[in-house]
């Protein structure tokens, strides 16, 4: 853990941090919900708010921080940071080895498969795969059932 006083760290009732995790809310806070678990090695670097019954599976990165490189007359690692919040919303489940950018919003009951890199915001009931990371399947209110997108 890598916790700072200076910004919040919640841990929802129930919930689970596996080994070899690292936590650091010293760019902005972070708040896991109930009943949600957090894989084996995984990194969460804020600012990070993770909603009810998420899962994440293993060596999962999320990062609401980021350097600046558009000035070239300095090396990004002299740039100002840049903080824009993740949100991962209730019941999403995040396969293994998947990154989570800066500033992305997960819908509710989404799926991001293993290994995917998701740069942009996810609606609600869909499945993701890929770098990027693109929707495969949603759920069809209609229907009442899961649908493959067409690609």
């Amino acid at each position: 853990m890598d916790v700072f006083p200076f910004n919040a760290f919640s841990l929802g009732k129930d919930s689970i941090i596996e080994d070899f995790v690292t936590i650091n809310n010293g760019a902005g806070d972070v708040q896991i919900g109930e009943r949600s678990i957090i894989g084996i090695s995984s990194v969460l670097i804020g600012p990070v708010k993770i909603g009810d019954d998420v899962m994440l599976a293993q060596h999962i990165v999320i990062s609401g921080l980021n350097h600046s490189y558009e000035d070239v007359s300095l090396p990004p690692s002299r740039q100002k940071e840049r903080c824009e919040a993740i949100i991962i919303d209730n019941g999403v489940w995040i396969g293994a080895n998947a990154v989570i950018t800066a500033g992305v919003r997960i819908g509710k009951h989404s799926v991001v498969g293993a290994g995917s890199v998701v740069t942009k915001d996810i609606p609600p009931y869909t499945v993701v795969v890929g770098n990027p990371a693109r929707p495969i399947k949603f759920f069809d209110v209609k229907t009442n059932d899961w649908k493959r997108t067409k690609c």
